[in-house]
C-alpha cells in the first residue's frame, strides 16, 4: 500500500529544510559529487542556466553556471533550493490506483497494469461516445518535445479534438494579441537589449519575485541612467526603486495605454517615418484614443492626470525604451485588448526592432514559450501553425505520414472542457503537469467537474490536488530525470540535460505516453527510443511555418548556449531581434520586417471595457492574484521545499491600513474573504504597498487556502485566459480561526 501525506507540513517536519536524501539515506552536509550536470532551473520561463551535483543518482546541490549568458550563476531563491525536491518522500516511484480502503485513498499498482487501465478506459469511453468524449490536459513546464508529443498523441493516436495545456492560464493573451499585432508570438527582443534602453516601462510585471534575474537587467539600465516606469496595484520591490509610479486601478491597464497613445499624439511624439513605412492602422487607433483625455484616464485609472502626463512624456520623448509586461495586463477577460494598447505606444514610438529598442512578455512557466508553438494548443499544429487550415494540416499531416481528413479539427480551451464534462461531452480525461484543482478559478466547480468523469488518469511527478481525485496515478519524471530542450522568455532554445534517472517504476514522461499508445495499440508513430528523435521530427514539422526550429540541434544548442528561433536552416545563426530590416522572415513578400506578407505591423484598436465583476454596495472591494517570490505556481514543487515555505509559509490577504482600519482588521489578525463563488479565512497583511480599494492574495496554496476558490471563470473572449486579476469580494474579522487551522493543532 501506499502512504500519502494529507498535507505539505506532514512532510516538511520529517523530511527537514535543508537536508538531501539518497534512497531513503540522508547525506552528509559535506558530501561530495560524483559530477556536476550543467542544465537549467525548472521552474519560470527565465531557464536560468545552474550546475546539478550529484551522487549516488541523487541532485545533492548546485553550483553557479557563470558562463550561460541569461543569469551568469545569478539564481533566485527557487533556483537556489530547486534540488531539495528530487528526494523528497512524497516523490511517486509507483502507479497508484484509487482506493476507498488505502490509506490516503490509493494503493499502488503495477506499471503495467495501471497503462493497461488506462489504455481500457480510453478504448472503452471513445467507442461508446466517441473520439472528442475523452479529453488531454497538458503543461507549459514540459520540454518542447514532450509537449510536440502531447498534441501528436491527442490528434493523431485519440483523434480527439479535445486537448488544451495550462499555458492557457499564463501566455494566450500576449499570444493573441502579438500575432495581430506583429504576425508572430515571441519576445522582441534578447534581454542584453534592457540595460541599452533609456527608458524602461514594465507594466502588470512583479519582476523582483516572479522573474528575479530579470530585474538586473532593469537595474543595469537605470545605472546607465535609464528611467523606470512602473504600472502596478502594489507597489511591488521593483516600484520602489522606479523613477515613476503608475498605482492603476486593476483592470484599467487599456485606458491608460489609450491615453498615453493620446498625449503621444496630441504633443507630436509619434514616430511617423516608422508609422508610414512599417505599419498600418494607426488613424482609426488615433481616432479612437481622442476620447482618452488625461481627465478621463485620470478618472478611469485611478491615477493622478500629473503622473499620466509625466508618464507620456518620459516614454514619448525617449530615443531607446524597452517595454515590459506579464500576468498582471493579461489575466483579464479583455487581457487581449490591454495587450494590444501596450503594442500600440511600442509601434507609436517606432523603438522596435534595433538595439536597445524594444518589447516583450515575460514569460512564466518553465517552458511557456517553447510550450505554445508545437502542437499542445487547442487549435494547433507544431510550428505554430493553425489546425484549421487546410495547408498547414496537409505539411503535419505529410511529416506524421497519415492523411489530412483524419486529424480533428479545432478543439476547446482547458476551462471549456470542464463546461463539456458538465454536458456530458466529455466523459474522460488524462492530464499531466497540470494542477487544475489549484490553479483554475471558480475551483470548487472544477473539483464537481473531476468527480462527474467516468475516468480521470493523471501523471505527474507529486500526488498534487488534482490528481487525488485520479482513478489512475502514473509517475512521471521531473525536469532533471530526463532531456529535451525549452524555449526561455527571450525565445532562446535551451537544453536541459538529463542529471538522474527516474526512481522505482516512475518514468520519462514520453515514455508513458507512447506505452499509453502501445497498449492501445496505435503505437504507429510513437516509437521513439530518445528525445533527440523527437525533436528531429518536430525540426521537420516546424519548417517553414513561423516557429521555424529546423536549423536548430542538440549540439547547434550546447555550442552556442542557445539558439533563437525562427533558424530556417542548419547554417542560420538564430534570430535574437526580430524585426531588424533585412532579417529571414519567412512570411513578409513587402519590404518590411513584420510577419504579414506587406511587412507592417499592425495597430489595434484597444476598446476599454471593465471588468467582468465589478465592485458593488455588497461586495465593495477589488480582489487581485498573483505570485509570492518562494513559491511557484500551484505550489506542488515549492510547497514540498522546506527552505521555501519557511520564506512564505502561508498566504496572507494584502490590505491598505485605511481600509483596514474602516474594517476593523488588525495586522496578523483572521480574516475572512468571501466573493460570490466561495469565502477563505487567512491572516491579514496590513500594507502600504497596496491600493485603499484593493487586496492582494498570492494563488500558490490548495483547498481551504485556496484564493481560487474567490475568483471568477470570466475568460477573454479570444485568447479565453480567465480573469485572475479582478473579481468583487468583501471582507470582514474572522469570528475565530478556520478550521484547518484547528485541525492541524490536533496532529
Amino acid at each position: 500500500m501506499a502512504t500519502i501525506p494529507k498535507r505539505t507540513s506532514d512532510v516538511i517536519d520529517h523530511f527537514g529544510p535543508h537536508v538531501a536524501y539518497a534512497h531513503g539515506k540522508r547525506l552528509d552536509a559535506g558530501a561530495q559529487a560524483e559530477c556536476l550536470v550543467k542544465t537549467h532551473c525548472c521552474f519560470c520561463g527565465q531557464q536560468c542556466g545552474i550546475q546539478l551535483k550529484v551522487k549516488d543518482n541523487t541532485v545533492i546541490g548546485f553550483e553557479p553556471w557563470t558562463e550561460f549568458p541569461f543569469n551568469r550563476g545569478k539564481l533566485c531563491p527557487k533556483g537556489v533550493k530547486r534540488y531539495l525536491q528530487g528526494s523528497h518522500p512524497d516523490r511517486l516511484a509507483t502507479a497508484l490506483a484509487r482506493s476507498e480502503s488505502a490509506p490516503g485513498g490509493f494503493a499502488s499498482i503495477a506499471y503495467r497494469d495501471a497503462i493497461s487501465r488506462v489504455a481500457a478506459e480510453i478504448e472503452r469511453i471513445q467507442s461508446a461516445h466517441g473520439n472528442d468524449a475523452f479529453a488531454v490536459l497538458s503543461g507549459a513546464s514540459l520540454t518542447t518535445e514532450k509537449a510536440y508529443l502531447m498534441g501528436k498523441f491527442a490528434h493523431m493516436c485519440l483523434r480527439t479534438s479535445n486537448i488544451d495545456y495550462n499555458g492557457r492560464l499564463c501566455m494566450v493573451s500576449a499570444g493573441a494579441a502579438n500575432k495581430k499585432a506583429f504576425g508572430i508570438d515571441r519576445a522582441a527582443n534578447p534581454w542584453e537589449d534592457i540595460p541599452r534602453a533609456d527608458v524602461v516601462w514594465i507594466s502588470g510585471a512583479n519582476i523582483a519575485e516572479c522573474a528575479p534575474i530579470t530585474t538586473d537587467y532593469v537595474w543595469q539600465a537605470r545605472e546607465n541612467g535609464a528611467q523606470i516606469i512602473v504600472v502596478d496595484p502594489r507597489v511591488t520591490p521593483i516600484a520602489r526603486t522606479c523613477d515613476l509610479f503608475l498605482p492603476v486601478k486593476p483592470g484599467r491597464d487599456i485606458a491608460l495605454f489609450n491615453g498615453i497613445l493620446h498625449l503621444m499624439i496630441e504633443n507630436g511624439w509619434v514616430d511617423q517615418l516608422f508609422v508610414d513605412r512599417y505599419t498600418t492602422g494607426l488613424d482609426a487607433v488615433a481616432e479612437h484614443v481622442q476620447q482618452w483625455t488625461p481627465k478621463r484616464t485620470a478618472e478611469v485609472t485611478g491615477i493622478a492626470e500629473t503622473h499620466i502626463r509625466r508618464a507620456a512624456e518620459i516614454w514619448g520623448t525617449a530615443r531607446r525604451s524597452f517595454l515590459l509586461h506579464a500576468r498582471g495586463i493579461e489575466h483579464h477577460s479583455h487581457g487581449v485588448q490591454n495587450v494590444l494598447g501596450a503594442i500600440n505606444i511600442v509601434l507609436a514610438s517606432g523603438r522596435i526592432g534595433r538595439p536597445g529598442c524594444g518589447y516583450a512578455t515575460i514569460t512564466g512557466q518553465a517552458n511557456g514559450q517553447g510550450g505554445r508553438e508545437h502542437g499542445q494548443k487547442c487549435d494547433q499544429l507544431p510550428g505554430g501553425r493553425d489546425l484549421g487550415n487546410p495547408d498547414h494540416r496537409a505539411h503535419v499531416a505529410s511529416v506524421w505520414g497519415i492523411e489530412p481528413e483524419s486529424l480533428p479539427q479545432p478543439g476547446v480551451d482547458a476551462y471549456e472542457i470542464f463546461r463539456k464534462i458538465e454536458r456530458g461531452e466529455i466523459r474522460g480525461l488524462l492530464s499531466i503537469c497540470f494542477n487544475p484543482v489549484v490553479s483554475l478559478p471558480d475551483n470548487n466547480y472544477v473539483r464537481r467537474m473531476l468527480e462527474k468523469l467516468e475516468f480521470y488518469g493523471a501523471i505527474d511527478f507529486f500526488l498534487n490536488e488534482t490528481a487525488r481525485h485520479a482513478n489512475i496515478v502514473l509517475p512521471g519524471s521531473l525536469h532533471e530525470e530526463d532531456e529535451g530542450t525549452v524555449t526561455q522568455a527571450e525565445g532562446r532554445v535551451i537544453k536541459i540535460n538529463k542529471a538522474v534517472e527516474p526512481p522505482g517504476d516512475a518514468r520519462q514522461d514520453w515514455r508513458i505516453i507512447q506505452d499509453i499508445a502501445a497498449a492501445l495499440g496505435r503505437e504507429r508513430g510513437f516509437t521513439f527510443t530518445e528525445p533527440r528523435e523527437i525533436f528531429d521530427e518536430l525540426r521537420a514539422a516546424s519548417r517553414g511555418g513561423v516557429c521555424d526550429y529546423y536549423g536548430i540541434t542538440y549540439e547547434k544548442i550546447e555550442n552556442r548556449l542557445g539558439v533563437f528561433w525562427p533558424c530556417p536552416e542548419l547554417e542560420h545563426e538564430g534570430t535574437p531581434r526580430l524585426f531588424e530590416p533585412g532579417s529571414w522572415n519567412p512570411i513578409a513578400r513587402g519590404s518590411g520586417p513584420f510577419y504579414f506578407p506587406d511587412g507592417r505591423a499592425r495597430f489595434n484598436v484597444a476598446a476599454y471595457s471593465p471588468p467582468a465583476e465589478d465592485v458593488d454596495e455588497e461586495y465593495p472591494i477589488i480582489l487581485t492574484t498573483g505570485r509570492v517570490v518562494s513559491q511557484f505556481l500551484s505550489g506542488t514543487q515549492t510547497r514540498r521545499i522546506g527552505p521555501l515555505v519557511d520564506q512564505y509559509s502561508e498566504p496572507r490577504v494584502e490590505i491598505h491600513p485605511t481600509l483596514a482600519a474602516r474594517l476593523g482588521i488588525r495586522d496578523g489578525a483572521w480574516t475572512r474573504v468571501r466573493s460570490r463563488r466561495g469565502e477563505c479565512t487567512l491572516r491579514a497583511m496590513v500594507v502600504n504597498t497596496i491600493r485603499p480599494d484593493t487586496v492582494f492574495i498570492p494563488y500558490h496554496w490548495p483547498d481551504a487556502r485556496s484564493a481560487n476558490q474567490l475568483t471568477i471563470a470570466a475568460q477573454d473572449p479570444i485568447s479565453k485566459i480567465p480573469e485572475y486579476k479582478v473579481c468583487a469580494v468583501r471582507l470582514c474579522p474572522a469570528e475565530s480561526e478556520p478550521a484547518y487551522v484547528r485541525e492541524e493543532t490536533k496532529r
